[in-house]
């Protein structure tokens, strides 16, 4: 695709940007009893469940002795493509680029990742859900309160995030217009803010996962307008953002 003047790149941030989930990662690592808990309550369905039962298994975690820097030393160590960084950061220094990150996963995962990595100054806005160090315990928050004013999306998206409505409120808040839209994602919680793109705006899908399947089903019924494009490895990422 062609240079535009303004161009706005959505990452989602697990199986997307990093090569793997960082929810899921550390408890691999860690605590692979949790990792099967947490596996079998969505193999149950229960998705909706899901935040509550990552913060429970950090609680469980924690209990247990398992320290910061241990959870820490794993995410520096889960799998994170070169060609990934060396794309994403090569695209930001042509300075025509806005990066936004819209992630279900939590905002220290993500940071400890980036600053690991060196990509802190890629992202404008990192829109996901809150969490803090007290003392040795990671206190994760929903990004939409229980207690407060819930999304309103028909799609699917859990009840800690619309990233449709996520989309839409950052773009509101730029204040200005994109030439076009990137979207980078693979899961199927990334249908909803691609199903409010336009025509001129491009979908860069992760081939074979929950998206993809999500594409191929309700695509067409509900109006997909942007350009689709399927990749396998961050090394194919990184060819597409080169012509950017």
């Amino acid at each position: 695709m062609a240079p535009v003047d303004k161009q706005l790149v959505v990452f989602d941030f697990d199986w997307s940007m990093a090569d793997q989930d960082t929810d899921r990662w550390i408890f691999e690592v860690l605590a692979p009893d949790l990792r099967r808990k947490m596996k079998t309550l969505k193999d149950e369905g229960m998705t909706t469940q899901m935040h509550a039962s990552r913060a429970q298994s950090l609680r469980e975690a924690h209990a247990r002795g398992i320290k910061r820097e241990q959870i820490e030393n794993a995410l520096r160590i889960m799998p994170f493509h070169p060609a990934m960084a060396r794309g994403v950061d090569n695209l930001k220094k042509t300075g025509r680029t806005t990066f936004l990150c819209l992630s279900n996963s939590n905002s220290v995962f993500i940071s400890t990742i980036l600053e690991d990595k060196k990509l802190t100054h890629i992202f404008d806005e990192v829109i996901t859900n809150p969490a803090e160090w007290k003392d040795e315990l990671l206190s994760l928050r929903r990004r939409v309160d229980p207690a407060g004013t819930q999304h309103t999306c028909s799609v699917g998206c859990s009840p800690n995030m619309c990233k449709g409505e996520e989309l839409e409120a950052f773009l509101a808040r730029a204040g200005k217009e994109f030439d076009r839209v990137v979207y980078v994602g693979d899961g199927s919680n990334d249908f909803c803010p691609i199903l409010r793109m336009r025509e001129q705006d491009l979908v860069l899908c992760r081939s074979h996962r929950g998206l993809s399947s999500r594409i191929a089903k309700e695509g067409k019924e509900k109006g997909l307008k942007p350009t689709i494009q399927y990749w396998a490895g961050a090394w194919e990422v990184e060819e597409i953002f080169a012509t950017l």
